[in-house]
């Protein structure tokens, strides 16, 4: 494991959803002790009128071209547009992208399909008001980190399948694409920091609410991955989502969709909110390279 990412594992909880109320906290409290990156933009949080309304909170650099959607982890039952500040911003700040962090309701108060309605209505919302955003509709990405990498996949499937808003971009960071947890990496990593299978398995018992996964939950489960948007995948060494990630990026690349895939060695799931890290400042510069050149004209 990266030496400096070691050194934080002592103080990270057992990597367990059986509290949520606890696991809210911890990541409330993480998040409270990290700036945020927000010179040079404006930022404001608004409310997209859905049923229920979905809180946003936007980020305009002064100079942006494109915009993404961002999506935050926590295993659909954790996190929120004010947890998600220090991150969102970071992202805002190293693409020059209109960042729009969604609140998507949580699990397991809100189980699926709540979360993807609430992005869904986002996504519609940024293409229809992309004027008074400021941004091109032709250039909107989707990205998120875990839960938020597997709603940003699952919307570009279904924007593939209603001929929805188009997509330009797909950003998938560790993300959470598959239910059945069947793979190497989902059945071996069971000690692992922050994220491990027992805890993924009661993420996903959490987001489905006992309702059969369909590719809008699990995206690893669609059949087809054709003519979807460019994208972005980014895995870390010790994550049960590293092995479900990679299968995606070659399915996609097998569908003829271009890739960029990114495996980060001697890092685990979440380990990029530890910003004191190198290798953490790197992903994020990336994250910011890669948007930035996906949304150029």
């Amino acid at each position: 494991m990266d030496p400096e990412l070691e050194a934080f594992v002592p103080f990270f909880p057992k990597a367990e959803l059986t509290d949520v109320v606890q696991e809210r906290r911890f990541l409330a409290e993480l998040a409270a002790g990290i700036p945020a990156e927000t010179g040079g933009m404006d930022v404001e949080d608004l409310v997209v009128p859905a049923d229920p309304g979905v809180p946003v909170r936007v980020y305009r650099p002064h100079d942006a071209q494109g915009a993404v959607i961002w999506m935050h982890g926590g295993g659909w039952v954790l996190g929120d547009v004010v947890t998600e500040h220090p991150w969102a911003s970071r992202v805002a700040a190293r693409s020059n992208a209109v960042t729009i962090s969604v609140g998507y309701r949580l699990a397991p108060e809100n189980p699926y399909p709540a979360a993807f309605d609430d992005a869904w209505a986002v996504l519609n919302w940024v293409h229809d008001h992309a004027d008074e955003l400021g941004v091109d509709p032709g250039r909107i990405a989707v990205g998120g980190h875990s839960a938020g990498g597997g709603l940003a996949a699952a919307l570009a499937l279904k924007a593939r399948d209603e001929q929805g808003p188009p997509i330009r971009f797909q950003l998938l960071h560790q993300p959470g694409l598959d239910d059945r947890l069947s793979t190497w990496s989902a059945r071996h990593f069971t000690d692992t920091p922050w994220y491990n299978r027992a805890k993924a398995a009661l993420a996903w018992q959490h987001y489905l609410g006992g309702r059969p996964a369909d590719p809008y939950a699990a995206p690893a489960r669609a059949d087809d991955l054709s003519d979807l948007p460019p994208a972005y995948v980014a895995t870390a060494e010790y994550c049960p989502n590293r092995d479900e990630d990679l299968a995606y990026a070659m399915r996609l690349m097998q569908a003829d969709v271009q890739v960029e895939l990114h495996q980060w060695p001697g890092t685990f799931h979440g380990s990029q909110a530890l910003l004191s890290a190198d290798v953490s400042q790197r992903q994020f510069a990336e994250i910011g390279d890669v948007l930035r050149r996906a949304l150029a004209g």
